[in-house]
């Protein structure tokens, strides 16, 4: 038997990118429900990243901390007539923020063990001192990076690729989804924080009583006790895959250790 089979799980990434986690769920046996909890839209102007773009050549680092921002990153690049990489360095969150910087061709230099800005900064504190720093992210984010990365020194930018929204049409299902007992799920999948506030909006009072709340990692499970909610399960490795693992070992801690594929 798998490790999550008889488990539905609902997972509220945005829908472009609800695939990657729902397809490690289903691998492991889980019926799979979704629901996106957040959407991606487009800044509401592309003129101040285009703007960054064009004096590329004078930053020292690239900072890009989710898959949301390189895409936007390198679409908005290919529009720009000339551009010189060749000194620039990169720093990227997570595994999956490198991966897809690196499919783009650009090198990362800095990955921090732990994908959180916390670990970030930590791993760029001692070489930003009197360098220009671009840091490509979506409209509502922690300021973590760059009041740090500014106190080690750092001459930082801060540019939006994206802004994140609450899609209109998820409130009714999410809310009879909860509200059906044959088919409110076991777990609800948070992955950011942005996720957990959305689905606070979208749910409104429906009860999540017995449901396993599962983080992605320490900022998502602040803010799900910011919101009087109790955070059923972390993942160890902040990651997709961690977050699947997690899952399986809460609750069905006897079967089979989860596969990773």
């Amino acid at each position: 038997m798998k490790p999550l089979s008889g488990n539905r799980v609902l997972v509220g990434r945005a829908a472009k990118q609800a695939s990657a986690l729902s397809d490690l769920l289903r691998n492991q046996g889980a019926k799979v429900i979704e629901i996106p909890f957040i959407e991606i839209k487009p800044p509401s102007s592309f003129a101040p990243l285009d703007g960054a773009l064009r004096k590329l050549h004078t930053y020292d680092w690239l900072v890009l901390t989710s898959v949301n921002g390189v895409e936007v990153f390198f679409s908005r690049l290919e529009k720009i007539d000339s551009t010189d990489l060749s000194g620039l360095r990169v720093a990227a969150i997570g595994p999956a923020t490198r991966d897809a910087i690196e499919r783009e061709g650009l090198r990362v230099q800095v990955m921090p063990r732990e994908y959180v800005a916390e670990a970030v900064v930590k791993s760029l504190r001692a070489k930003v001192k009197g360098k220009r720093v671009l840091l490509v992210r979506a409209k509502a984010a922690r300021d973590v990076i760059p009041r740090e990365l500014r106190k080690a020194g750092a001459r930082v930018d801060v540019v939006e690729a994206y802004q994140t929204v609450v899609p209109r049409r998820s409130g009714a299902k999410l809310k009879a989804l909860l509200a059906d007992p044959k088919r409110r799920p076991d777990a609800i999948t948070l992955t950011s924080s942005s996720t957990v506030r959305n689905f606070v909006q979208l749910a409104g009072r429906a009860q999540v009583k017995g449901i396993l709340l599962a983080s992605i990692g320490p900022v998502t499970s602040a803010t799900l006790r910011e919101y009087g909610l109790e955070m059923g399960v972390q993942a160890r490795e902040y990651t997709m895959q961690g977050l699947v693992e997690a899952l399986a070992r809460k609750l069905h801690p006897k079967r089979t250790k989860v596969s990773r594929r």
